[in-house]
């Protein structure tokens, strides 16, 4: 009687013979074969007594149990105590290298790194459930596996079993990392900083787009045939880059139109994206890469107004899936971005002259600035005693501004308006920057001629000061640590010396060790500027409230 097992299950009334020869062991009864498969799942028992007839029945309902978990995508397992898996599905067979019985589960996957903060992941108790990520190196095709582990237990709270689901989450992640390296691409196709933006003339900048451009869609998308094209104010669809298309193609004159103008014209008057699975019988396709069988265009959106348009082409029918569209609309919107970071969408023919005479000015700017600077330095130590010598310094000063003047003049009469349109509300303000470094006074004063502000620039708070005595500025951008002065003091003088205008404070670290910045705020202070400066601070620091006069204490 000790070998018998101890806890027996029964479906239907046990008989009397079979009753006298188990009594004392612990006994339940089910009343149907679908009661007693349910208590099997939930407890343990070392018998189970059955008629026949139900006893078919019961193995019916666990084959059946058998085969849906055989079927779903999942994988599932049973782990006992010890961590070992006692039954697999054919799902998580087929990812382990041979039988997963008798093994841990991670041996059972082979090599592989187990992400999560649990000591033991394996081990699972008191309801708790265990959440992981299972990595396995390349190249094998199911690199991420997430795995939920939960207990099993009897009614007593008995721990009986944990079971493993297991998801192939790899496409999800691989996907997710395709994401991510587009939203990348997405900023480093216009990643410059202001100065070195100011430094590249259009057709430059057309090229670092080129160039980052092919390589993100070879790599990522891995598509050997694009065409980007740009739409001017007269309709037309400008070609930016191209590869991989016919000579033809690639000429060809293309407008924003509904037919009779490819699908490039199409997706550029609708706004929406165009997917040609078969160009052989396509009503827009007009041949672009030599042999294409399919192709993708997508629209160029900017502020919700179109600007252009991304082509790829396949050499195979149906060559572009969902995927494909989602990752190539993801690039297009990020491209529109660096476009208009780039400053691209001026037409490029019409902005030769602009530049032309954006680059004069750009040289000329500091050597007038530095003329300007010495000289207002000059009058305010002689005009009191030397009349005569103060009387030329002011013409020198005066035919200073008188050359910067012309060349901004000719600049905006010989420049096209979509070269040459600075924002109403700044255009003719008039900016005084203190700045000791000549590579961010010469960026500086080119960002703010672009914005149409007249801009003096100088090295020294000092020669700064001398040119507010007669000179009225909108603006002042004051170095956080100026050169030869204390920060709070020069503030306070170019308040006093300008009481109308916004005075701000410059700094390329955003360290203050002298605390200028808490010092300067109750003084009026308008805006704190990182350099390279943004064109939205900027426009901020120069459309902000004009602060009261500065009032001093009264001294006894």
């Amino acid at each position: 009687m000790e070998s018998l097992p101890q806890r027996i299950l029964s479906i239907g009334p046990i008989p009397p013979k079979i009753a006298s020869a188990i009594a004392g062991m612990e006994t339940v009864v089910a009343d149907t074969a679908k009661d007693a498969a349910d208590l099997l799942r939930e407890q343990e028992f070392h018998l189970v007594l059955t008629h026949p007839d139900q006893a078919s029945e019961l193995i019916d309902r666990f084959r059946r149990d058998e085969t849906i978990l055989a079927n779903v995508d999942h994988g599932i397992a049973s782990i006992d105590s010890d961590g070992l898996v006692t039954w697999a599905n054919a799902v998580l067979r087929q990812w382990c290298s041979g039988d997963p019985v008798g093994q841990t589960l991670f041996n059972a996957l082979g090599p592989c790194t187990v992400a999560t903060e649990l000591a033991n992941p394996l081990e699972v108790r008191g309801g708790m459930t265990n959440s992981f990520r299972i990595h396995q190196p390349l190249p094998s095709k199911h690199p991420y596996l997430d795995c939920r582990l939960r207990p099993v237990v009897a009614g007593d709270g008995k721990f009986l079993h944990s079971v493993a689901i297991i998801q192939n989450v790899s496409a999800e992640i691989e996907q997710q990392k395709k994401l991510d390296a587009l939203h990348q691409a997405g900023r480093d196709l216009a990643n410059l900083e202001a100065d070195q933006l100011a430094d590249m003339n259009l057709p430059t900048r057309v090229e670092y787009l080129k160039q980052n451009l092919r390589g993100y869609v070879h790599n990522l998308l891995h598509y050997d045939t694009m065409e980007v094209r740009l739409l001017d104010p007269s309709g037309e669809l400008l070609p930016l880059v191209e590869d991989g298309m016919t000579e033809e193609a690639a000429t060809r004159r293309l407008f924003r139109a509904d037919t009779g103008n490819g699908v490039t014209g199409h997706v550029a008057f609708t706004g929406r994206s165009y997917l040609a699975p078969d160009t052989a019988n396509d009503p827009h396709y007009l041949e672009g890469a030599k042999d294409a069988k399919s192709s993708l265009t997508v629209p160029l959106i900017y502020n919700d107004e179109v600007i252009g348009t991304l082509n790829v082409e396949s050499p195979i029918v149906n060559g572009f899936g969902d995927d494909d569209l989602q990752f190539t609309e993801l690039l297009s919107k990020e491209l529109a971005n660096a476009l208009h970071t780039l400053d691209l969408l001026r037409a490029q023919q019409t902005c030769t002259l602009s530049e032309s005479i954006e680059a004069v000015n750009k040289e000329i700017a500091l050597p007038v600035d530095e003329v300007l600077g010495s000289a207002a330095l000059l009058y305010a130590r002689l005009h009191n005693t030397d009349p005569e010598a103060a009387r030329y310094l002011r013409r020198i000063m005066e035919s200073a501004r008188s050359v910067k003047d012309s060349v901004n003049k000719v600049h905006r009469s010989m420049s096209p308006a979509e070269c040459y349109a600075p924002p109403e509300n700044l255009a003719g303000k008039r900016v005084l920057v203190v700045e000791q470094l000549d590579q961010h006074r010469r960026t500086i004063h080119l960002m703010l001629r672009r914005l149409g502000v007249d801009v003096e620039t100088v090295a020294d708070p000092k020669e700064g000061l001398a040119l507010c005595d007669g000179t009225s500025y909108d603006a002042v951008f004051l170095e956080l640590k100026p050169l030869g002065m204390r920060g709070t003091d020069a503030f306070q003088k170019f308040r006093l010396a300008e009481p109308n205008a916004r005075v701000s404070l410059t700094t390329g670290y955003g360290y203050d060790e002298c605390h200028t910045r808490p010092a300067c705020a109750p003084l009026g202070l308008t805006a704190l500027l990182f350099k390279p400066f943004k064109i939205d601070q900027v426009t901020k620091a120069l459309t902000a409230p004009v602060p009261p006069p500065l009032e001093l204490p009264a001294t006894v």
